[in-house]
């Protein structure tokens, strides 16, 4: 497959400005009722199953690889450094009955409804069931300072259900609607959120990255952040073919997938990417990819926003 057509970076900027203002609000539909405090509610069901002892508990999923990276001799790759965290950046916790898990981060955006999240694709395309789903922003140190989100619907491109996490690396990324945490609030209005940005341009000097590595609380208490650069990168793969935002960024390990890549704009931080895309986010620590934001990234926004049925796996043909 061909790559994304090129638009002049100004007015790619003007016209997915003006597509995330005005097409969501045609014929949306009203938000979805949520009863503050109601005992029987899915945030109430959450947030009464993940305690603190829970949350330090959980086994984390490693999705991004782990394995060593090669660095070119006298290229210093930018370090990154726990933190506690910011209100609009979280991880998602889950349990199959069995084993409990953290994975994967997510970014708030801000949309009319005040309820989405964007993540990578790949952490939420695998069809197996997980009960208690839940978005937990700024989670830290067994905290969960701004409360817990239920997952409602995920939102993914039909490109990487049909295509996979390799030949559909470029349309790695998910929007995720998440209902009102116990009291009703919905997840925006607590933590805020930062803009979606297509069409971002691929070279840009000071980017964020934040990831939740994929190990134990014991060992990592905490989210990573760097600041660093990022450039284009052509997949020399031809079973991920495309191109794609990279990062260097020392220690993002595996789990630190969905994690965002910020930069700033007039309204605090933007998002450009979310780690993911080649090889679900590359196969070293130390670099990490993203997919490139375009049109059917918007689209996908406008989706979520409208309450749209989500798109799912093709049923397979029979003989």
């Amino acid at each position: 497959m061909g790559r994304p057509l090129p638009v002049p970076g100004r007015l790619a900027r003007l016209l997915l400005a003006a597509l995330l203002l005005v097409l969501p609000l045609t014929a949306l539909p009203a938000p979805l009722a949520h009863a503050a405090g109601d005992p029987g509610s899915p945030s109430s069901a959450d947030d009464r199953y993940w305690t603190a002892h829970r949350m330090e508990a959980a086994e984390p999923v490693a999705v991004k690889g782990s394995s060593p990276a090669p660095t070119a001799a006298g290229t210093p790759v930018p370090p990154s450094h726990p933190f506690d965290g910011l209100p609009q950046v979280g991880t998602f916790f889950w349990t199959d009955g069995h084993n409990i898990g953290r994975f994967c981060g997510g970014t708030v955006i801000r949309s009319p409804h005040r309820n989405l999240v964007v993540t990578a694709g790949h952490c939420l395309l695998s069809p197996d069931p997980k009960k208690y789903l839940s978005f937990v922003p700024q989670y830290h140190d067994g905290l969960k300072p701004h409360g817990i989100y239920p997952v409602e619907r995920i939102y993914l491109d039909q490109h990487l259900y049909d295509l996979g996490t390799d030949g559909g690396a470029r349309w790695d990324y998910a929007v995720v609607q998440v209902g009102a945490r116990e009291d009703g609030s919905e997840v925006q209005e607590v933590t805020g959120g930062f803009d979606l940005l297509p069409y971002p341009g691929y070279v840009h000097h000071d980017v964020r990255l934040i990831g939740y590595p994929g190990s134990s609380d014991v060992t990592y208490p905490k989210p990573l952040d760097c600041s660093s650069s990022t450039h284009r990168y052509t997949s020399t793969d031809p079973a991920a073919p495309g191109d794609f935002l990279e990062i260097a960024c020392a220690g993002y390990i595996g789990g630190t997938s969905g994690g965002p890549f910020l930069v700033r704009d007039f309204r605090g931080y933007a998002l450009i990417g979310v780690i993911g895309g080649y090889h679900t986010g590359g196969d070293t620590p130390d670099i990490s990819y993203s997919a490139y934001f375009t049109l059917d990234t918007a689209l996908l926004y406008v989706h979520a926003v409208r309450g749209d049925t989500p798109a799912a796996p093709r049923p397979k043909p029979t003989a």
